[in-house]
């Protein structure tokens, strides 16, 4: 049971990190490309091919997660993590094929 617990808290923090570095991820391209914040978020929004490559870049902060609760020997939450990012996986396969 508290395996479950801990997988689940480590799925919470990886979606969690996502869905706040997403903002973060278009703010950054916005300056790289001198564009404004409201025509990336509108690509995110409308585009669903653009829509899986955004969300693919605001998963790599969750490499941070990944190796921090590795390195603490937190298994379970470290697989929690990534089952957080494999969940975007089929969503990603199914709007680029």
């Amino acid at each position: 049971m508290n395996q479950l617990k801990e997988t689940m808290f480590g799925m919470a923090v990886g979606f969690v990190t996502m869905c706040l570095c997403l903002p973060v991820v278009l703010w950054i391209m916005s300056l790289a490309y001198s564009y404004e914040f409201a025509y990336f978020w509108k690509q995110f929004m409308n585009y669903s091919v653009y829509m899986s490559k955004y969300l693919s870049l605001a998963c790599i902060p969750n490499l941070f997660w990944f190796y921090f609760f590795l390195n603490r020997e937190r298994w379970t939450v470290a697989r929690g993590v990534i089952f957080s990012v494999l969940v975007l996986v089929p969503f990603a396969i199914y709007v680029n094929f």
